[in-house]
């Protein structure tokens, strides 16, 4: 199946989440960015050219979901740029990232059944989440995908049949001049298209992002790497003692061009990551793959400083439109390539089974690596 026809059959299934979506950020943009929801579509075609050199083939795959879903490319696009539309103007030259989310990796050497995990709390507006879903890629050449994205996305969190998983979060109140750079939604699908760890920090070192974002890697060898990203130089980090758990704020590294003025910009952020961290601890003591889900949950569903916690609260005395929930939390398995989700928060839903496996999927390109 040809780009084109894969992202058909993804708007078809998803024609009336799509709408959703269009419909919520029509609103949202014009609420946080000052942007007009025709301004968007006749701005957004702007990214087409580096987006085409970068990764190519996916704006085919773009087109095809606006095909399926009756809706405009530029509506599309616009959709897979939401993090850059959602907050400011990126055609104006400030920056501050949007999204929330708690993220960790879980090496064996921390984890009671020795397996390799990794997982987040992906905090998102209300307003929105009944648009998330899940997506299997299958695509000749490269690893099977599976992502959590929101309706019209061609990626945001996933697992390939590599063994390689991304988990990310938005790295807020750093602001830095800079152009208009490479939606990260598309830098997220060219990690997750990956067949090797290298060919993943590729793609996250030779692009220029307009906003700073965290993407935390995990390989199923038993390897995690935490990059904070920026539009200059990025920072990074590697788990203690198998634990490596990443929030909204820089850790690694302050960046240089805002060392006198940073300030996180959620501040909740400073507070989830050690309860987290704390939390995880008891995984050395779970001798089963059942215990380890239990201690997770119980960590990820931690309801300190409520509703601004890890387990992700709508707060009622904030506008609709930037009320925050936990759509969803994930628990990946990279040893056995079994990939659980709840429906909404940890707190009130347990870990489910997807049907597929990760590795249901192709390890290494035809031919192997050479």
């Amino acid at each position: 199946m040809d780009a084109r026809e894969r992202g058909r059959q993804y708007g078809e299934a998803a024609r009336h989440q799509i709408e959703r979506g269009i419909e919520f950020y029509g609103e949202a943009f014009a609420r946080s960015a000052g942007l007009q929801w025709s301004e968007v579509l006749e701005r957004s075609v702007g990214w087409i050219p580096m987006i085409e050199a970068y990764l190519p083939e996916i704006l085919e795959e773009v087109r095809g979901i606006a095909e399926g879903a009756n809706r405009r490319f530029e509506e599309i696009l616009a959709l897979n740029a939401r993090g850059e539309l959602s907050t400011q103007n990126p055609f104006a030259g400030r920056d501050k990232a949007d999204e929330g989310c708690s993220s960790f990796a879980l090496l064996p050497e921390a984890t009671g059944d020795g397996h390799t995990y990794c997982g987040q709390n992906w905090d998102w507006r209300a307003g929105i989440a009944d648009t998330v879903m899940v997506l299997r890629i299958v695509q000749p050449g490269k690893p099977t995908v599976i992502a959590q994205v929101e309706a019209g996305q061609i990626g945001r969190h996933g697992v390939n049949s590599a063994g390689l998983a991304l988990n990310a979060n938005g790295l807020g109140g750093a602001r830095f001049k800079a152009g208009l750079g490479m939606p990260g939604t598309f830098v997220r699908r060219k990690i997750l298209e990956s067949w090797t760890l290298y060919d993943a920090l590729q793609a996250v070192f030779r692009v220029t992002q307009r906003f700073s974002t965290n993407l935390l890697l995990t390989h199923r060898d038993g390897f995690a790497i935490d990059v904070e990203t920026t539009p200059g130089r990025h920072g990074w980090m590697y788990p203690e003692d198998g634990v490596l758990v990443h929030t909204n704020h820089f850790v690694a590294f302050t960046p240089p061009q805002i060392d006198g003025s940073y300030k996180p910009a959620d501040v909740d952020s400073l507070y989830r990551r050690p309860r987290i961290q704390k939390g995880l601890r008891g995984i050395r003591e779970a001798g089963s793959p059942k215990m380890v889900h239990k201690v997770v949950r119980a960590t990820m569903s931690d309801h300190f400083s409520h509703p601004h916690s890890v387990c992700c609260h709508p707060d009622p005395l904030e506008n609709a439109l930037d009320r925050y929930l936990t759509v969803i939390s994930s628990l990946v398995d990279l040893t056995t390539g079994e990939y659980r989700l709840t429906h909404g928060a940890p707190c009130e839903n347990e870990y489910e089974l997807l049907p597929w496996n990760v590795y249901d999927g192709p390890s290494e390109p035809v031919g192997g690596r050479g």
